[in-house]
């Protein structure tokens, strides 16, 4: 099972990045915190202070088309923000 999906990388979670030194992920639903926290010791080989999660719920979205109502479903998923130990950091950008 994978747990790591992939990390979120936008604005505001590079700017907490930075101050908080707080990273997310996209994990898998049935993943818990030890798991989660393992995972990323494992994968970026630093060490995790602590994990918050969170429940998006897919939620139904509607928008007019010119052959009528179009409805669609946004996916559910799980995301993790890890809080890392200070002097630790993950650099996302060091594979490209």
């Amino acid at each position: 099972m994978e747990i790591l999906i992939k990390p979120i990388i936008t604005e505001k979670m590079t700017s907490l990045a930075e101050k908080l030194n707080r990273y997310g992920f996209v994990v898998d639903r049935s993943a818990n915190k030890v798991q989660i926290r393992q995972a990323v010791e494992k994968m970026y080989g630093v060490k995790v202070e602590s994990v918050n999660t969170q429940q998006y719920v897919g939620k139904v979205k509607t928008r007019n088309t010119t052959r009528g109502i179009a409805v669609g479903r946004v996916n559910r998923s799980k995301r993790a923000f890890v809080t890392l130990k200070n002097g630790e950091a993950i650099d996302f950008y060091a594979n490209i």
